[in-house]
């Protein structure tokens, strides 16, 4: 254990000291210790879930969002949590024990002083320096040269197969640690190319970012900021140029199959950005009729999984045109695994007790195999190039006494004729996957992004060789893959079929942009972004893009506007037809003496989710209470794209709007917003959308 970790216990003891010696300041210091509780439960949480504190996948999955995540399986941490939660807030009441204490003011220094080693020693401090030091501006130029995008044809169009192990590390296979857990597999990679020891460098450590450092040979990013959440980016890494790309060009159909949700962790907008043609996932085979019994928290099970990218392999084949046919597993998820219908008679015994992971472990290694042997046996084996792999290193488990123990390695495994059988010590990570296979593929490639063929001498640059290295020039890389998701030339933007273009990326506003000195977009903030755009000191320029209506209260500047403001308090608003054309954040700004304009946020009031004619509405509201000022209210589509109408509310006495809106075509969903100040809320008592008065009957 380390240091700061021995001395927060003692800490965080002498602070509950501190506040019973003294009534003096008691409830501030009883808040503040029950604020560090509570964020030292969350990090417990996160920990639980991560293996790793507050990490890049914590921030990554925060902000792309948890949908399709199977949170059934964390039951017993999440409990865990809500018990310290409540444990946490104690201090407030202990306040009335408090002791009446004449030097009051020598124990609250003394409870500050406290206060600030336990924040000193907590992991808290600890994850942020980390996120900071892989956050922080680098100049990502001197490892440009060394990212290689592959252009020469392919002297051999083989098909693949890449089947991904959820979690599926090789160190499963130790013979000592876990004997006979997994044999087909221990036996398959006595017959391929076994890599030993690849690790999984920063940014690879969770699924999405496993197959993107594996497909595409660099680090997934989390910059500060909203830069990763996937919900209103169009492209996923739209700069990375991926294996499936390459393989694109040189007329590979590419399929994807999956048991999990594909919007989970905006799998299916990475796949669907870098050239898969075909993603089936949990929906897909729920439509399908899929029998319930063969789902988990998380979906598909593998044996029925593995079963259909047979049929699609065979398919495929017969098809004529090479393919990479992908495939990833779930049932070895952390904490528990789970059991398919194929292996609920599975059975391993064990020194550490009958633990269900395990279970699911034999399964896999049998549901794998038995899928490598199938192709194998079949007619199309000798034009087909197998890939077995874990995404990454398993997370926290039941296991994880014993993993503890034991040298962490990722399974890297090729199989094919013609590769003879080779165990390979490799000091490589999950960023050389793709590039090795290419190398399989044809021995003049062997570099793909970052990565660099595990086959290939290894003393030429590159990531993997940085991160075995002191590590200090890793963040390079990172800073360099960070930029992937805009490009270099971010200087200008536009508005392009409602979407702001930066770069190579397109974004659904409203949409908060932040630049360095050098313009450099060092964050792209789209949740609550009037409130961050509002209180933000920037290094450089702030750019904020919204409708105009979030801006001013004349509609004579059109539909979208740009407001652009320094930390000299220099500003500029840009109307829509210069974001049509362009405009150019390095622009002089306009001096101003007054305080930064507060953008106003769109509030949903109302959603009508029932089919609407065509024809002339009036929406009525009733609120409690009205704003101080007046305000836009506006109906939308139900994705925001299309204004139906917009009316300026003056502010007056009582509380009801009428909206006159015009309707000249069906809709099934109407959103009706008010913009307003995010500090403003607005309560509505009753809504109503009715046919307008002219058109009602007498």
């Amino acid at each position: 254990m380390s240091l700061p970790a021995l001395l927060l216990p003692p800490s965080l003891l002498l602070l509950l000291a501190l506040l019973l010696a003294s009534r003096r300041w008691a409830w501030a210091k009883a808040a503040l210790l029950s604020a560090l509780l509570l964020a030292l439960s969350a990090w417990w949480l996160i920990d639980q879930l991560s293996g790793d504190g507050f990490n890049a996948a914590t921030v990554y999955h925060l902000r792309s969002g948890m949908d399709g995540a199977g949170i059934g399986d964390f039951a017993r941490p999440i409990l865990g949590f809500l018990v310290l939660a409540l444990l946490s807030l104690s201090p407030l009441l202990l306040v009335r024990r408090c002791r009446e204490h004449r030097r009051g003011g020598v124990a609250f220094a003394g409870f500050m002083a406290a206060f600030a080693a336990a924040v000193l020693s907590s992991p808290l401090t600890g994850d942020a320096l980390r996120l900071y030091q892989q956050s922080r501006p680098v100049d990502s130029d001197q490892v440009a040269s060394e990212y290689t995008v592959p252009d020469k044809p392919l002297r051999q169009r083989r098909n693949i197969v890449w089947i991904y192990g959820e979690s599926l590390e090789r160190t499963y296979l130790d013979p000592r640690a876990f004997p006979g857990l997994m044999p087909n597999l221990a036996r398959l990679a006595g017959e391929g190319l076994d890599f030993r020891g690849v690790a999984s460098a920063e940014g690879s450590g969770w699924t999405i970012a496993g197959l993107v450092s594996s497909l595409c040979g660099v680090p997934l990013t989390t910059a500060r900021g909203d830069e990763n959440s996937m919900g209103r980016m169009d492209d996923f890494l739209p700069g990375a140029h991926c294996l499936s790309d390459y393989l694109k060009q040189q007329g590979y159909a590419l399929h994807f199959s999956g048991g999990a949700d594909a919007a989970f962790a905006a799998k299916g907008k990475f796949l669907a950005s870098h050239g898969f043609d075909t993603v089936k996932e949990q929906r897909y085979y729920r439509e399908r009729g899929v029998a319930r019994k063969h789902f988990s928290n998380w979906g598909l099970h593998d044996d029925v999984l593995l079963d259909d990218v047979f049929d699609d392999f065979m398919q495929l084949s017969a098809a004529g045109r090479p393919f990479m046919l992908t495939a990833l597993t779930m049932d070895t998820h952390h904490p528990a695994g789970h059991l398919p219908v194929a292996c609920r008679g599975i059975r391993y015994d064990s020194e550490y007790g009958d633990i269900g992971l395990l279970r699911a472990l034999a399964c896999s290694d049998r549901l794998i195999s038995r899928l490598v042997e199938r192709i194998r046996a079949s007619p199309h084996a000798d034009d087909t190039l197998i890939v077995v792999a874990s995404d990454h290193l398993a997370m926290p488990n039941d296991l994880n006494h014993v993993l503890a123990r034991l040298p962490r390695e990722n399974l890297l495994l090729y199989l094919g004729s013609g590769l003879p059988p080779q165990q390979v010590a490799s000091a490589g990570t999950t960023l050389d996957s793709g590039a090795t296979l290419l190398q399989l593929l044809d021995p003049d490639l062997g570099e793909l992004g970052f990565g660099r063929s595990l086959l290939a001498p290894p003393p030429r640059p590159s990531a993997s060789a940085a991160l075995a290295g002191d590590g200090t020039r890793f963040p390079l890389y990172l800073g360099f893959a960070r930029q992937l998701w805009t490009g270099t030339e971010t200087r200008t933007l536009r508005i392009d079929d409602d979407r702001v273009v930066a770069g190579v990326q397109r974004i659904r506003p409203p949409v908060m942009l932040e630049y360095d000195s050098g313009w450099n977009i060092t964050s792209i903030v789209l949740e609550d972004a009037p409130r961050q755009f509002a209180n933000r000191d920037p290094d450089n320029i702030l750019a904020y893009v919204d409708r105009c209506t979030a801006f001013i209260d004349d509609p004579s500047n059109g539909e979208w506007c740009a407001l652009v403001v320094d930390r000299s308090n220099g500003v500029k608003l840009y109307p829509d037809w210069q974001l049509q054309q362009g405009i150019q954040v390095d622009a002089p700004l306009e001096a101003s003496a007054d305080a930064r304009p507060r953008p106003r946020r769109a509030l949903t009031l109302s959603r009508q989710t029932r089919p609407i004619a065509p024809g002339q509405y009036q929406v009525r509201l009733r609120t409690r209470g009205l704003p101080g000022q007046s305000f836009w209210v506006d109906a939308v589509s139900d994705d925001g794209k299309v204004v139906r109408a917009r009316e300026w509310v003056q502010v007056g006495p009582g509380g009801q709007i009428r909206l006159p809106l015009w309707l000249d075509s069906p809709v099934d969903q109407l959103v009706i917003r008010a913009w307003l100040d995010y500090t403003e809320v607005m309560e509505v008592e009753r809504i109503a959308l009715v046919p307008a008065p002219e058109d009602i009957p007498s």
